[in-house]
């Protein structure tokens, strides 16, 4: 049976990368994201290489009430969502006293509450038919506070949470959530974050690679993956770390990476 993936921020980067995966596999696609023009390319190349009905919905998931937009225009659709990937997610760089408030605002709005009202909006149907996969796009950064980039990463430690909690709600009823915990990905987001300026990551595994593993995780039903063997030692070391101490760590990791070269 063909399953239908609604999968948000997609025009780039890891959304970009488990639309073609999701494709490849057959199935059908919902793709959300501000750029019209991105999700029409992909749209194009989707349907010519795989033969799969792919549906584009223009959205800028960071404002108000543009959780019941997508949805009400997938219900317009009558398209039944099969596996929800919530993907969009924006950082930002900076201490948070000198940081953009409004900026901080939207990635709330995007990261945590757009993520929360889209699951809440598509989980009972799944519940009903005893049958779903969401996947919830987190970091490593959820597993410790991040200074100099403080509201992204405790975004993410909601989502990871968030996660863990509403898949053993629904454990019994047909229906698996996963928290893909990514470390540094090649991908359009640091560029973002640092407001354009070049910085020292290096040696990131490329966003095919993350996709790949939260994909093959996601039909697994794994409740929390984390691709890497350093990113994942991450949530083992800092059960036995002093809470201090790690956020110095991260801080100076963090001032480290952004330095401009």
């Amino acid at each position: 049976m063909v399953k239908t993936a609604l999968i948000t921020g997609a025009s780039g980067g890891i959304g970009y990368e488990l639309a073609r995966i999701h494709a490849e596999a057959g199935g059908n696609l919902v793709l959300v994201a501000r750029n019209k023009e991105k999700l029409d390319i992909l749209k194009n190349e989707m349907e010519e290489k795989h033969g799969v009905v792919v549906y584009i919905i223009q959205k800028d998931l960071s404002m108000h009430g543009s959780a019941y937009d997508v949805y009400n225009k997938v219900n317009d659709l009558n398209i039944e969502i099969d596996y929800l990937i919530n993907n969009a997610g924006h950082g930002d760089f900076n201490m948070f006293a000198d940081s953009d408030w409004p900026k901080q605002e939207r990635m709330i709005n995007l990261n945590i509450t757009a993520l929360t009202h889209l699951t809440r909006l598509f989980l009972p149907q799944m519940i009903s038919r005893k049958s779903g996969r969401i996947m919830n796009v987190a970091s490593v950064a959820s597993f410790v506070p991040g200074p100099t980039m403080s509201v992204y990463f405790a975004s993410k430690a909601f989502v990871l949470s968030f996660s863990e909690a509403i898949a053993e709600e629904v454990r019994d009823k047909g229906i698996t959530v996963t928290a893909l915990c990514p470390g540094p990905t090649e991908s359009n987001f640091h560029y973002v974050a640092r407001e354009g300026k070049k910085g020292k990551d290096r040696n990131m595994p490329s966003a095919r690679e993350v996709s790949e593993y939260g994909y093959k995780s996601m039909l697994k039903g794994k409740v929390v993956a984390v691709p890497g063997f350093t990113n994942a030692i991450v949530p083992f070391l800092v059960r036995f770390m002093p809470r201090w101490l790690i956020v110095r760590i991260i801080r100076k990791a963090q001032e480290d990476k952004h330095t401009p070269v």
